[in-house]
């Protein structure tokens, strides 16, 4: 016991073991048992609602492009025409009316006696893409044959159209007449909005996949591991849920699960398994009407399936544990260390206050006198510090006010030029030649994000009512993006220049030369960005037609039912590999109004998740506001972009430029 009553670090350690000791082995078995039980428990209720909630959202869509599709197939205009080639208007009229039906907005159809493969791409109606022939000695096509002599008049089979370059969901249903198979018809859902809508989920260690009785991926959130064309059995090949368990027990496991699911389809079965390396929990729902398994592999390492009310429940739990802990902890430190330091407690206060003159408690033997002598040399050197502390701070302070005069005369000089600079700017757009030519048929949204851009746009009128107009973005913002401006403005009025305005690619590309050349000897810092997106409109209304040419950027039209989309080319001035820039012709409708845009517009955050508007958004933005006055239309589009960024600071530069045709013009 004599080491104990020595110095007070002993007797500390003392106490804070025996308070841990008491407290914390009945708290680790209890609290462990506890939480073990719990996430088990949780943990399977939350795998069996989460794929019968999965297996529901998968079968609903499913079924009604099902149903479609075998309408279609057995419609008697699609046999008629397949046995006969009769009535075709008939026939295209009620598929056209199919397509708006199909969430995809396509179908196909395949003629068993010559093997035409005839396909309604989104958009495009029947006949305006070619078809092609089916080759009975081409792998690629032999889904065709299979499912032709197969069982069952209906599959789903998840394939790549080497030919289409698409990859779906296909839905094939034969279409037969008399016991006679005429040929095959269905759609395609895509795959990539298939995964995302019923596979791809956000929460960790919850991996839902849709398998055959084979174990073959049908559809999974890693697209490499789907065999496609396995249900149409043009592949065997691939890697199964088989092949990723650990042991032949697992297998057999995995095996047992897939057969209790298909004898009881309105339940989930479930079993642990040892999966790349983890052990997980797997449940499997049978769905007879797709003849897939809807398969959920829970890692309960990642996935967080407690409760907040359980989670409460066993807080509370360790809080009183802990409280029991923390008592023994306060009183043993109280009884061996506290109680000693509040004798110090009076001298360290004044010190703290100011007072270096006091009387420190008389020092002992231990620790707590040698506090009481450390005290007494800090309040000789905090005196002496302070002092000396006190005049370099005075004379800091005088340097310091001399350095912030200094610098706010530069900050004015700097805002001075940056304000300037922004009134340059805007002097070079052609506001006044815009409404001259266009007046109430065009509006201008240009909204730098910082007192100056890199956004411009520009207009050059030309003969007999024609004229060019065009938007052009510059890599970066700000004072940086702006001097972009120059150069691109300058290369662009040269192109002008030298070609005219009729060809808008070729004055694409003799501005990307001509920049190319301005900035060749000119070494940039690593990272700096130069390209330049731009669309360029050429409008000719004595011949009724507008020519555009795009860098990265796309034209957009809109009556108000429908937006289409002009693409542009897929690089931009100034890219690393120069692009080629080709002119699309277009007749000139005058209820459309057409739209350029920089991608500031698209790409702003915005919305609960922060997410960019985006291409979709945008569009249907056009599309509902496209009916209206251009006056009006500007500020319903600055509004709704302004309502989806809420709180959000703006991201780029925005440029939105719109015009409308009038007969008069």
């Amino acid at each position: 016991m004599a080491i104990w009553g020595k110095g007070l670090r002993a007797k500390s350690i003392f106490a804070l073991l025996l308070a841990c000791v008491l407290a914390f082995i009945p708290a680790t078995g209890i609290g462990w048992q506890l939480l073990s039980g719990i996430q088990e428990h949780f943990g399977r209720a939350y795998a069996e609602n989460f794929t019968r909630l999965n297996r529901q959202q998968v079968l609903v869509p499913l079924t009604r492009e099902l149903a479609l599709a075998q309408r279609f197939a057995n419609s008697v205009l699609t046999r008629e025409w397949l046995a006969t080639g009769n009535h075709q208007k008939l026939f295209v009229r009620e598929a056209e009316g199919f397509a708006r039906e199909f969430s995809s907005g396509s179908w196909f159809l395949v003629s068993a006696d010559s093997l035409n493969y005839y396909y309604r791409a989104p958009k495009v109606p029947f006949g305006a893409l070619p078809k092609y022939r089916l080759q009975p000695d081409k792998q690629a096509d032999q889904w065709f044959f299979n499912l032709l002599s197969a069982p069952a008049p209906l599959s789903i089979n998840i394939n790549h159209d080497q030919t289409l370059g698409v990859t779906r969901v296909w839905i094939n249903v034969r279409v037969e007449q008399d016991g006679k198979p005429l040929g095959m018809a269905g759609t395609g859902l895509e795959l990539t909005d298939f995964i995302n809508d019923f596979i791809a989920v956000e929460k960790k260690g919850v991996v839902p996949m849709i398998l055959d009785g084979e174990g073959r991926f049908q559809a999974h959130a890693d697209t490499e591991l789907i065999s496609f064309g396995s249900a149409a059995g043009i592949s065997s090949d691939g890697v199964t849920l088989f092949d990723m368990l650990d042991s032949a027990q697992d297998d057999e496991t995995l095996s047992d699960l897939l057969g209790s699911a298909r004898g009881a389809p309105d339940k989930v079965a479930m079993a642990w398994v040892e999966l790349e390396g983890k052990r997980q929990l797997l449940a499997v729902s049978y769905i007879p009407e797709l003849d897939w398994y809807l398969t959920t592999a829970m890692d309960m390492g990642l996935a967080q399936v407690i409760e907040p009310g359980l989670f409460n429940a066993a807080l509370l739990g360790l809080v009183l544990i802990l409280a029991i802990l923390l008592l023994g902890l306060v009183y043993g430190v109280d009884r061996v260390v506290l109680t000693p330091l509040r004798r110090l407690q009076g001298s360290a206060s004044a010190i703290a206050n100011g007072s270096y003159e006091v009387s420190l408690p008389a020092p002992s033997s231990d620790e707590i006198g040698d506090l009481s002598r450390a005290f007494a040399v800090m309040a000789g050197k905090v005196r002496h510090h302070t002092e000396e502390l006190e005049q370099k701070v005075q004379s800091r302070t005088e340097d310091l006010e001399k350095a912030n005069q200094q610098m706010r005369l530069a900050h004015q000089q700097i805002n001075d030029s940056i304000d300037y600079a922004s009134l340059i700017q805007k002097a070079i757009l052609p506001d006044r030649q815009l409404t001259r030519m266009l007046g109430e048929h065009h509006f201008v949204l240009w909204q730098p994000r910082d007192v100056v851009g890199g956004d411009f746009y520009l207009f050059q009128p030309g003969d007999q009512g024609s004229f060019l107009v065009g938007v052009v973005d510059c890599a970066g913002h700000g004072v940086a993006g702006a001097l972009m401006t120059m150069l691109g403005r300058a290369a662009l009025d040269h192109a002008i220049r030298e070609h005219g305005i009729q060809s808008p690619a070729d004055i694409l590309q003799l501005a990307d030369h001509t920049l190319r050349g301005m900035l060749q000897d000119t070494e940039l810092p690593r990272g700096m960005a130069t390209t330049m997106d731009a669309g360029l409109v050429y409008v000719d209304p004595s011949a009724g037609s507008l020519v555009f040419s795009g860098a990265k950027m796309s034209l957009y039209a809109s009556d108000g039912d429908v937006v289409e989309e002009c693409r542009g080319g897929r690089r931009s001035l100034l890219d690393r590999r120069p692009g080629q820039f080709e002119n699309v012709t277009l007749p000139v409708q005058h209820d459309q109004v057409y739209y350029l845009t920089t991608d500031g517009y698209l790409d702003q955050a915005g919305g609960s998740k922060g997410f960019g508007l985006g291409n979709s958004r945008f569009r249907e933005l056009l599309r509902s506001h496209a009916q209206l006055p251009l006056s009006e239309q500007a500020e319903l589009l600055r509004q709704a972009l302004d309502e989806y960024r809420g709180n959000h600071a703006q991201r780029d530069d925005i440029t939105l430029l719109a015009f409308r045709m009038e007969t008069h013009l």
